[in-house]
């Protein structure tokens, strides 16, 4: 076989390899001159994951009792299968979480349900750890005349990433939902709903782009119902999806940054009135 037969077979069985096979590459010029759209070979659209897809994941909450978590007992209990945190005008819980001490973990897959209801703020930490926030930081969150809510305690206290979600009180609050936000460590929020966000040593957050309108990403916010969420942390890379809808991204390249640490994951309340609930937590723990 002399050179030039042998580079145009070559061609010929990789250009198999790219459409299939040279038949199937046949069969789709075929169907297009017919009018026939066939999904081109190599090019198929990814198939969506199962949020019920549970493979490689742990449960986290058994629904039926709360072995392994922590929080204040006035303010979480078990309900209809789900982790409940009440805080009232007459009953404040104020800035205050339920701990999970069955792991810790830096790289990891975070499946769970969420429901706020009433009013109030709630979100999901994780690479976090507990201690007290800096001074000022707890907030009042007793109404006027009444009751102060109890003193911050470090053991339900939280700080680093958390994924936020808010019920949507006024304009501010609904934008809330889905973005990063640095809990109890005065960097306040780092990635907002729409974007994404990027930490260098040194340096401020730059936005590196941006996924979407903050308003009209707040129509797959399930106000008062059950919200899917889907957090994904890989390195400095943070993932917030929430209803199958991507919210907010951070990549943080700071080695030195308190995101980019293993640590615990918790559930908070804050303000009132207030019922935050939580089900289905499902962890893929990968460092």
């Amino acid at each position: 076989m002399d050179r030039r037969t042998f580079h145009k077979l070559a061609g010929l069985g990789a250009l198999g390899a790219l459409s299939g096979t040279t038949e199937l590459h046949g069969q789709s010029a075929q169907h297009k001159a017919q009018g026939h759209a066939l999904p081109r070979p190599g090019f198929r659209q990814p198939a969506p994951i199962d949020f019920e897809d549970h493979s490689g994941f742990v449960q986290i909450f058994d629904g039926k009792n709360l072995q392994h978590w922590d929080g204040n007992p006035d303010v979480w209990r078990v309900e209809n299968g789900a982790i409940v945190g009440i805080s009232t005008s007459e009953k404040p819980a104020g800035n205050t979480f339920i701990v999970y001490h069955g792991t810790e973990a830096k790289d990891f897959d975070l499946k769970l349900e969420i429901k706020v209801e009433y009013g109030g703020g709630s979100g999901v930490q994780y690479r976090s750890a507990t201690g007290m926030p800096p001074p000022g930081g707890t907030g009042y969150r007793g109404r006027p005349g009444g009751p102060l809510a109890p003193p911050a305690r470090a053991r339900w206290t939280l700080k680093g990433p958390q994924a936020d979600f808010w019920y949507p009180v006024n304009e501010m609050a609904s934008s809330y939902t889905g973005q990063l936000y640095s809990q109890n460590t005065g960097r306040g929020i780092i990635a907002w709903r729409g974007q994404v966000v990027n930490t260098l040593p040194g340096k401020m957050p730059r936005l590196v782009g941006n996924i979407g309108d903050r308003t009209a990403l707040g129509k797959y916010v399930k106000t008062g119902d059950w919200n899917q969420y889907n957090i994904m942390v890989r390195g400095g890379t943070f993932i917030h999806i929430l209803n199958g809808q991507l919210m907010a991204v951070l990549i943080d390249d700071d080695p030195a940054s308190s995101n980019n640490v293993r640590g615990r994951f918790g559930l908070q309340i804050e303000g009132f009135p207030s019922k935050v609930s939580f089900r289905n937590l499902w962890l893929k723990r990968l460092s």
